[in-house]
């Protein structure tokens, strides 16, 4: 059979076809990578030739419930070192960089790892240039070489926080140094020191970096975070987005210049229920004392106009970080000063009678009288009246006289007789044993004792009529805070309606919006939050009798309170005085509490002082109605507290007792005020701060240098106009010094 063959001209036909579709499928292909992916490919080789850098975002500002800002940020000029590119400007001046050998963990097992030593790179190729400008300083070698092995994504901050002569001298001379560069960040500045410094917090370095985030950018400059209190409970919202600096690189790699930058943008503005004026007004009342805290609210929705605790700090000390020296001498001082007492439990004493009286009024117990004969025995133990030291008794007493003349005996009768179930339930109520849900650093729940309470805590013992006597005038076990009496006793003086705490009123984006939340809803609802009503329990008129007690005891003769009376107000209120132990010391904790006007309240002022000698209502007393007495004529129109800076408080001797406060023009008081009220003493509760801030390590051997020191920045009272600095920083500059000249990038 003869095969048909292909003739010539069918095969040159052929082979034209496959050649003209190779043509095609090439110019296909060609046209995929240049135009159709063109940007792609353009996009790596211009990345290829810059590198970028993280801007941290700007933080949003803290104000008071009037738009008077408290924290801002302020412009800090740092000297950065970026290792990696100051290793390489290294090898190609002097040729192989030197090493140095560390043991590591390398796939779980240790190894021995050679890696270039930077801390002979910087002795040797910087440091020497940087003395020959006056502009060297001593550093913490470990912590540099730490960084170089765990962070080289991270610049090394060599001087932070520099002031404004030395950056001059860095702007005047062309350091000429791989590796070196000036940066300008955005760091905190609380305006007026230690005011609120309890409730503001800080802000430090994070504990860890985002390395999945830091992969992203050539260089990674991290955000603050915030530590304690408010800085760091609304930490989410007051963190802002971050920019991107564009660097162009030459052909040799190295980075000579800004392409362009993605600035950053400021985070949400958090606006407190605090008044600054009444804030400092209570800061400045509660310096009379070494140890103390206060709380005012507004018995009307639960909004905390003012907390202070003494001793204070200073949290610009925290910015940018804290000298290691500086964070040893806060945590050893034997005073605390970064515990905040307003959140703090300790026994009440006489003040947690209110609670009390209304655990009887629950069971009835409204026209109740019980008999004072200095005491009352339950099983071998005698329970004395405080009057017992006076030699004397109260007698038979109403509930409304018991509170006026603080009478132990009768409440010890009034609250067996009520029961330990009845206290616990009001006590539970008005939200005493537990916490407040502010998210302040450290704050401490106390304890609403009781059977269960027992049971867990204290096995081993068994509750007992003695117990609940103990209970019953706020010793024993029971540890109360001032922010949660403060809660208590408004509720009492608004008519019954007991409110969750408020410490944040709202928080607006920089145009002016609220901040929602994944619901569409304001992320801090202004309406109050109810955390019971008082009136399910118990009557108007039973609320209104303890009314009638504690105005007993401010304005009635024999009344225990009687340092709190003001000539134009009425003012209510309890004193107590209670035994506690800190630390295996032993000492009295003096209260007051009271609101005022009687008859439609304004504010509730709760005043806690450790280490006092003498009677609540000598020693704590004065304090609340000299806050009480400023605020109410701040109203008038009569007084005006300027909000200024405030130093630290500190007392030279912080545990000296303290037997009265008293002030200019102020109240004297009676025979009548009460003891120690003769019960268990019970271990306080302090608000710990356990925050971890960014501490700033002491120079070591190998991070001495000779040149002189610079000098870190002191922050000075911010202009009035804002600038173009603190429109792009949401800040003001330090200080209205003149503008450096512009520094050139040194890598």
């Amino acid at each position: 059979m003869n095969r048909r063959r292909l003739s010539p001209r069918l095969r040159i036909q052929f082979v034209g076809l496959l050649m003209i579709l190779g043509m095609a499928a090439l110019g296909l292909r060609l046209w995929w990578i240049q135009v159709a992916h063109g940007a792609e490919w353009t996009a790596q080789i211009r990345g290829s030739s810059q590198a970028t850098v993280r801007i941290p975002s700007v933080r949003g500002e803290i104000k008071d419930r009037n738009g008077l800002t408290l924290v801002q940020n302020r412009a800090s000029y740092e000297v950065d070192f970026y290792l990696p590119e100051m290793v390489k400007g290294y090898r190609e001046r002097f040729g192989p960089p030197p090493l140095a050998e560390h043991r590591a963990i390398i796939s779980g097992m240790p190894k021995d790892v050679k890696e270039p030593d930077i801390i002979k790179i910087v002795n040797n190729g910087i440091v020497p240039r940087l003395e020959d400008l006056d502009l060297a300083r001593d550093y913490n070698s470990k912590n540099l070489e730490r960084h170089y092995r765990n962070d080289t994504e991270v610049p090394y901050s060599y001087i932070k926080d520099i002031d404004f002569p030395t950056m001059a001298k860095f702007s005047e001379h062309d350091v000429g140094l791989p590796g070196v560069d000036i940066a300008i960040k955005p760091v905190r500045s609380y305006v007026y020191g230690a005011l609120a410094s309890h409730i503001l917090g800080y802000v430090g370095a994070p504990d860890d970096t985002n390395k999945e985030e830091a992969r992203k950018f050539t260089f990674y400059q991290g955000d603050v975070d915030g530590k304690s209190n408010i800085e760091k409970a609304m930490d989410d919202y007051l963190r802002g987005k971050p920019g991107v600096r564009y660097l162009r690189r030459n052909a040799k790699g190295a980075i000579d210049g800004v392409l362009k930058e993605d600035p950053p943008q400021q985070g949400a503005n958090v606006f407190l229920t605090i008044d600054a004026r009444i804030q400092a007004i209570a800061d400045e009342a509660l310096r009379a004392v070494s140890r103390a805290g206060a709380v005012v609210i507004d018995p009307n929705n639960g909004n905390i106009l003012a907390m202070a605790s003494v001793p204070s700090f200073d949290p610009n000390a925290f910015i940018p970080s804290i000298k290691a020296k500086d964070w040893q001498a806060l945590r050893k001082d034997e005073a605390d000063p970064l515990v905040n007492r307003a959140i703090s439990a300790l026994p009440p004493g006489s003040t947690f009678k209110l609670i009390t009286s209304l655990a009887g009024l629950r069971k009835n117990l409204t026209n109740a009288k019980f008999n004072c004969g200095g005491g009352v025995s339950y099983g071998e133990h005698f329970f004395q009246c405080w009057v017992a030291s006076k030699h004397y008794t109260h007698g038979t007493l109403g509930l409304a006289d018991a509170i006026k003349v603080s009478c132990d005996s009768f409440f010890y009768q009034y609250g067996n007789a009520a029961g330990i179930q009845s206290i616990d339930i009001i006590g539970k109520m008005l939200g005493i044993g537990e916490e407040s849900g502010l998210q302040l650093s450290g704050e401490q729940a106390g304890n609403m004792p009781g059977p269960e309470w027992m049971q867990i805590h204290h096995p081993q013992e068994r509750w007992s009529q003695a117990q609940t006597a103990n209970v019953s005038i706020g010793q024993g076990y029971t540890l109360v805070s001032p922010l949660q009496l403060a809660m208590a006793y408004a509720t009492v003086a608004n008519g019954g309606t007991c409110f969750y705490p408020r410490l944040v009123d709202k928080v607006l984006n920089q145009d002016g919006s609220p901040v929602l939340d994944e619901h569409g809803k304001p992320a801090v609802p202004q309406t109050p939050r109810m955390r019971s009503d008082l009136r399910r329990e118990v009557t108007p008129d039973q609320i209104e009798l303890v009314r009638k007690g504690l105005w007993k005891v401010v304005n009635e003769d024999g009344g225990t309170g009687g340092r709190a009376r003001l000539k134009d107000v009425v003012v209510a209120g309890k004193t107590g005085t209670a035994q506690a132990t800190e630390r295996g010391h032993e000492e009295n904790v003096a209260w007051f509490v009271c609101f005022a006007p009687f008859e439609h309240p304004k504010y509730v002022v709760a005043v806690m002082v450790q280490g006092a000698s003498g009677h609540g209502g000598e020693v704590a007393g004065p304090i609340a109605t000299r806050v009480l007495e400023r605020v109410l004529a701040q109203d008038e129109g009569k007084f005006d507290m300027q909000v200024a800076w405030l130093a630290p408080a500190h007392h030279a001797n912080p545990l000296q007792l303290i037997k009265a406060v008293s002030y200019a023009g102020g109240n004297l008081g009676s025979e009548d005020e009460e003891g120690a009220d003769n019960g268990q003493s019970a271990d306080v509760q302090m608000a710990s701060d356990n925050a971890s801030p960014d501490v700033e390590q002491e120079p070591d051997a190998q991070g001495k240098v000779k040149g002189a020191r610079v000098a870190r920045a002191v922050p000075a009272p911010p202009p009035r106009q804002p600038n173009f600095f603190e429109r792009l920083f949401g800040g003001k500059r330090p200080a209205p010094q003149p503008a450096p000249t512009p520094v050139r990038r040194r890598f």
